[in-house]
């Protein structure tokens, strides 16, 4: 959703790739919920992290605690790593069922619409001072 959502957002200035430790594919209810505000995932795939230590990254951010427990480090270049921490989706699916994942996918849609447009301002002005 992260990556979909800064490509959409900020792609005039940003550029997001995605990835994770275990990749699962993209959930049908994440791009549902991504769909309600207009913003499509086509193109977008599950990704591992090895598919990205090739690239150049100013900014390394990390969604939900697994992420950050989990999240190697690298990349050697990256000049900044912070954590947002926002529910995992998969551990509602394992409890519940659709209409709780959605829910929090939602929830978690939201939460990302207003802090990660806050945590890349503060990137910006670290990085321009």
């Amino acid at each position: 959703m992260a990556e979909g959502w800064v490509n959409a957002r900020f792609g005039d200035r940003w550029h997001a790739a995605s990835a994770g430790v275990a990749p699962k594919g993209l959930d049908p209810k994440a791009v549902q919920a991504m769909a309600e505000t207009d913003i499509d995932s086509p193109g977008q795939r599950s990704k591992h992290v090895d598919e990205l230590v090739e690239g150049v990254f100013g900014l390394v951010v990390t969604l939900g605690d697994d992420a950050a427990a989990h999240c190697p480090a690298w990349p050697p270049g990256a000049a900044r790593k912070i954590h947002l921490p926002f529910d995992d989706p998969g551990r509602v699916r394992a409890e519940g069922g659709d209409v709780e994942v959605l829910a929090v996918m939602r929830r978690v849609r939201d939460q990302m619409l207003w802090q990660l447009p806050e945590a890349l301002r503060q990137f910006e002005r670290t990085v321009t001072r």
